[in-house]
């Protein structure tokens, strides 16, 4: 039997009696969690915090033992995952990282019973996405596509922004387990209309970035202080959370891993193959791309985002904020 953390009740209150028993019942249901990186942990403990019967499962040993600590199942592989969860989520890093826990003897689908929801959330390519929903529906189980916009401090906050694709219906059934996990959730249509969401946002997310260090190198070149710099774009139109974030990072030149290089890139990737598949040019996501693509061959692969500003600095032979 799992243990939750201490100190939450299903007790069904007066006046509230039939919100309170439906709660009860769905968080009866037995999660399995598939993925447990750095975005995939702090949404299982949030999970686990909402009361939910929690089931986990990870690649490597390393990331299931705060959980397999604090009493909580851990499972044997995807295929156990599947045999024992009414509700499977999955978050791991690719589309190959997918079709690995997915397939095979061991694979997600090999345990899948009838009538089990999954719900993808990996950042993954839109292909993948509707081939894993094919694939599922296939065995007369439920499939929401529901990858999430934000970084590891929304992860852990429960805020990340849910990208939900998939039937109204089926969404509907899974809303509050969404919800344990981000808010709000956007109902972007169809299976497959959650992973083009997540490269529309991620493919800005990686201009905007590159855009910012870029201008940020130019001004060091010519001497112009960081402080100066970081007060003019925060006074004017392009303002953004996202420069003042990072800025104050890059002030501290600070490069822990909130979003790494290496993912950026490969979403960034991801987003130029499907522009090719439609016909859109994306020259700005590709010059982004292989400067994202510059900073991990130079070892910053696994450091943040920010870490695009190292590769220009190189160039230009210059240290923002120094």
């Amino acid at each position: 039997m799992n243990v939750s953390r201490p100190g939450r009740s299903h007790v069904v209150r007066s006046g509230k009696d039939l919100q309170n028993r439906h709660e009860t019942y769905l968080r009866m249901q037995t999660i399995g969690f598939i993925g447990l990186g750095a975005m995939g942990a702090p949404m299982a403990w949030n999970l686990d915090e909402a009361g939910y019967d929690l089931l986990v499962y990870n690649r490597s040993d390393g990331p299931t033992e705060p959980f397999a600590e604090a009493g909580i199942d851990v499972a044997d592989s995807p295929r156990d995952v599947g045999q024992r969860s009414d509700v499977v989520v999955t978050i791991v890093t690719d589309d190959e990282a997918l079709a690995a826990v997915m397939d095979g003897e061991t694979g997600l689908l090999a345990g899948l019973g009838s009538g089990t929801t999954v719900i993808q959330m990996s950042t993954v390519t839109p292909e993948a996405t509707e081939a894993a929903a094919q694939t599922v529906r296939a065995q007369n189980a439920r499939f929401v596509d529901a990858p999430v916009s934000g970084t590891v401090g929304p992860a852990e906050e429960g805020t990340l922004t849910v990208l939900a694709g998939g039937d109204d219906a089926v969404v509907d059934n899974v809303e509050e387990i969404l919800a344990a996990m981000g808010e709000p959730i956007v109902r972007c249509g169809d299976a497959g209309d959650g992973a083009r969401m997540k490269l529309f946002v991620n493919l800005l997310l990686g201009d905007m970035m590159g855009a910012y260090a870029e201008a940020l190198t130019f001004g060091a070149a010519q001497g112009l202080d960081l402080d100066a710099m970081q007060q003019v774009v925060e006074a004017g139109a392009v303002d953004s959370p996202l420069f003042e974030i990072k800025g104050d990072l890059i002030a501290e030149r600070d490069f822990e891993p909130r979003f790494p290089v290496d993912l950026q890139f490969k979403d960034l990737r991801y987003a130029n193959e499907v522009g090719n598949e439609i016909g859109v040019q994306l020259p700005q996501t590709a010059a982004a791309r292989e400067s994202f693509s510059a900073a991990s061959a130079m070892g910053h692969g696994d450091e943040d985002m920010t870490a695009v500003l190292k590769y220009l600095e190189s160039i230009a032979g210059v240290t923002v904020g120094q």
